[in-house]
């Protein structure tokens, strides 16, 4: 199971590199770094929570996961 810090420092780091690429499109289309910075930095405020939210919501659903012997040896 993971940690919340763990599920935090996930959605961090994978934002970066999402933010990075709509900065990057924001720019091309628009021409203005002010703007795609702005659009960047929005983008990963939002998706970062969504994202963690996320990773909270899937830690409560056992679909896919092995499930622990009933008892050990």
């Amino acid at each position: 199971m993971e940690t919340h810090s763990r599920s935090l420092a996930k959605a961090i780091s994978y934002r970066f590199f999402g933010s990075l690429s709509t900065a990057g499109l924001v720019y091309f289309f628009t021409g203005s770094a002010k703007v795609s910075v702005g659009a960047g930095i929005l983008d990963s405020l939002v998706k970062i929570v969504l994202f963690f939210l996320h990773e909270r919501v899937w830690q409560r659903i056992s679909f896919g996961r092995a499930k622990a012997p009933e008892y050990e040896i």
